[in-house]
């Protein structure tokens, strides 16, 4: 049994470094391999692997802490490590409750692997075309969305495959990397959230081995497995994006300072205190929601998890947008910082699930229907 990690120590010291060169590989859109060489190195991407089985024994609420605390120094960085983080969370959970999870843990403590995860892209419908072969699948898909790809071991995806008894299905399943026909696409270049590297990953008839496939489930149908990915994952992720907001509120107290003579500085700071605070209470009231792997999954617990995600994610928006006023004009240049994290901070509203989609999620549970209404739409095509 290895000996717990501290990750307060493991951010006072990475943290720093981690912030030099940010604005660089902002620029540029470079993944951030050197700190994903350092994390592996302090065993960060197995801390939460419980010690029994070689792993660093964290709870789920440090975790949230320490990427909470990393996206000050580098945003990008602390958003890619918790797509890694709540897949490993998710495998705690169902490990803890007898269910499928304990070979991934093993894996990840064992070669410090990195998961990357398509999950919130495909959701319930998935993508991809899937050919029955004998003894597994092959598995053709273009994956989006697929952070810490360049340094990733591990891709955790589904693809939709048609059973001829049993009808449309989705099958959830791990793919190495260094798989034959995995490749990735270098498309990843966009507003926010730059050095990610959540490129798309493209699967060219994959071979997937029955033993793989860890789950079958009705297509578009809302199914428990995301009880447990909802409640695990939205604390980890809105972490990092709190992090952000509360960055963007220093530096813009910072500035404020300089600006007293201006009457407005002190409502400003005002607002900007409420905004922020409101995502802080809100992501607290997730972690407390989530309890260290102690919730009940259950739709209502996926719910109040949702609703939470959505007044977090609109308050840091709120935040950093507030932040920039207060700063002033200072704010509009790229030196200081703000504005990147700005940018960085709209990511959040595209991690599931988006706000009308929540809102239709929280009503149609409310009115006793199921959660999802999943329909699948063919796309009309422009006329000529």
């Amino acid at each position: 049994m290895t000996s717990p990690i501290d990750l307060t120590a493991v951010l006072k010291d990475l943290g720093p470094r981690f912030a030099a060169g940010v604005a660089d590989r902002d620029n540029a859109a470079e993944f951030v391999t050197d700190h994903y060489d350092a994390l592996r190195e302090r065993k960060v991407f197995s801390a939460l692997v419980p010690a029994e089985l070689g792993g660093g024994g964290a709870s789920h609420r440090d975790m949230c802490a320490f990427l909470r605390g990393l996206a000050p120094y580098c945003s990008s960085t602390a958003l890619a490590v918790s797509m890694h983080q709540h897949l490993v969370a998710a495998a705690v959970y169902n490990f803890r409750n007898g269910k499928p999870g304990q070979k991934l843990l093993e894996r990840v403590a064992d070669k410090e692997a990195v998961l990357v995860s398509t999950g919130a892209n495909d959701w319930l419908g998935s993508n991809g075309e899937v050919e029955r072969v004998a003894n597994g699948f092959r598995v053709s898909a273009r994956k989006p969305f697929a952070s810490g790809s360049p340094q990733g071991d591990v891709l955790v995806t589904s693809a939709p495959f048609e059973d001829p008894e049993e009808g449309w299905q989705v099958l959830h399943f791990p793919v190495p990397f260094a798989s034959d026909g995995v490749s990735r696409a270098g498309d990843w270049d966009t507003l926010g959230m730059r050095a990610t590297g959540s490129e798309t990953v493209v699967l060219e008839k994959v071979f997937v081995p029955d033993e793989a496939v860890v789950m079958r489930r009705p297509r578009h149908a809302y199914h428990p497995a995301f009880n447990v990915i909802l409640a695990v994952a939205m604390p980890l992720i809105l972490s990092a994006y709190v992090g952000v907001a509360e960055a963007a509120a220093e530096i813009a107290l910072g500035q404020a300072a300089k600006r007293i003579a201006d009457p407005a500085t002190p409502f400003q700071l005002g607002e900007l205190t409420n905004t922020l605070t409101t995502a802080q209470l809100a992501l607290d009231a997730m972690i407390g929601i989530t309890d260290d792997w102690r919730f009940k999954a259950t739709p209502d617990t996926a719910d109040a998890i949702l609703v939470r995600k959505t007044i977090a994610a609109n308050a840091v928006i709120a935040t950093v947008e507030k932040a920039l006023e207060t700063a002033g004009g200072a704010g509009f240049y790229s030196k200081l910082g703000l504005e990147r994290l700005l940018r960085d901070a709209h990511g959040v509203q595209f991690h599931p699930l988006p706000e009308k989609r929540q809102q239709q999620f929280t009503g149609r549970l409310a009115l006793g229907l199921d959660p999802i209404l999943d329909i699948p739409v063919t796309p009309v095509k422009a006329a000529a």
